[in-house]
């Protein structure tokens, strides 16, 4: 982070779910203690499951914002301490045309609540037909060039990141009424399937797998050697598909966005995600590549 003169922190304190006999609930809380330096911004996120602003009411979605800035604060004061203070909220929600009403709803709820900045993640789907889809009412919005497809769906195809794909929404030069800022893709993960049926996720150990692996077309790989990963047992046999991303591939992606993106010079370009071993993948002046392109 110091050497690529990182100053801004996305952290996801925790996510929202509902159920019927609990209602809205926090769940996946962060453990994340910060001790670096004061100057580095920290924006706290968090993501809603679309399925809380189903079936709702603007008496809950009142509660909702009050909760959520309740448990940020909490948060904050806690594992942050009052020396780095929050100014920006960010929402990250896949919000539907039946639950955008209700979403934008409680978006300017939490504004008039908590006094802060309120940013929101979107997806290209919502950016290229905003006229369907509507405008969240926020202050900014991070657009998330990566999970294009369906990851059990188009076995084919890379499911972060498909530059074709990307190419189909991001197609002609587009001014978002809200200040856009880009978020990128650098983690993989490995696909298992037993029986020919999906199983499970991997995000790590990546290098340790790979041993045992032989490619049996782009992308998929068969299980050589019985081994534990993470108290899951891989079988010989099993099928593996390998989703990564090359630096090659981030640059093509960069160059599209590029093309059909208007930013403006507070744009932030985000790297989805911070984490050691995914990071490891390229060198740091690949990584600082991939903001200072943006700027060329």
């Amino acid at each position: 982070m110091e050497n690529l003169h990182v100053n801004t922190l996305y952290v996801k304190f925790f996510e929202v779910d509902h159920d019927e006999n609990f209602g809205d609930f926090p769940i996946s809380k962060t453990s994340l203690r910060y001790f670096g330096e004061a100057t580095l911004t920290i924006v706290p996120t968090v993501y809603i499951k679309n399925e809380v602003f189903k079936n709702t009411n603007k008496k809950r979605m009142d509660t909702l914002a009050d909760n959520i800035n309740f448990l940020i604060n909490k948060y904050v004061k806690d594992n942050f301490g009052r020396a780095n203070p929050v100014t920006e909220f960010q929402m990250d929600c896949d919000w539907t045309l039946s639950t955008k009403d209700n979403y934008f709803y409680f978006l300017k709820k939490l504004k008039q609540i908590s006094k802060k900045e309120i940013s929101c993640t979107l997806r290209l789907y919502p950016y290229k037909y905003p006229e369907k889809m509507g405008i969240p009412p926020v202050d900014k919005a991070t657009l998330m060039c990566y999970n294009l497809i369906n990851p059990l769906g188009d076995h084919s195809k890379n499911s972060i990141l498909d530059v074709n794909e990307l190419g189909l929404y991001l197609n002609k030069k587009r001014k978002y009424p809200v200040h856009l800022d880009i978020a990128l893709p650098t983690y993989s993960w490995m696909q298992v399937y037993q029986n020919n049926k999906f199983s499970k996720v991997i995000y790590n150990n990546d290098k340790e797998i790979l041993k045992s692996l032989k490619e049996i077309k782009p992308m998929w790989y068969e299980v050589t050697k019985d081994q534990v990963v993470d108290d899951f047992y891989l079988r010989i046999g099993d099928k593996i598909k390998y989703e990564n991303l090359s630096t090659e591939k981030i640059n093509k992606a960069i160059e599209v966005i590029k093309k059909n993106v208007v930013f403006d010079p507070e744009t932030t370009i985000t790297l989805f995600h911070l984490d050691e071993e995914q990071l490891s993948k390229y060198s740091n002046e690949e990584l600082s590549g991939f903001y200072t392109t943006f700027s060329k």
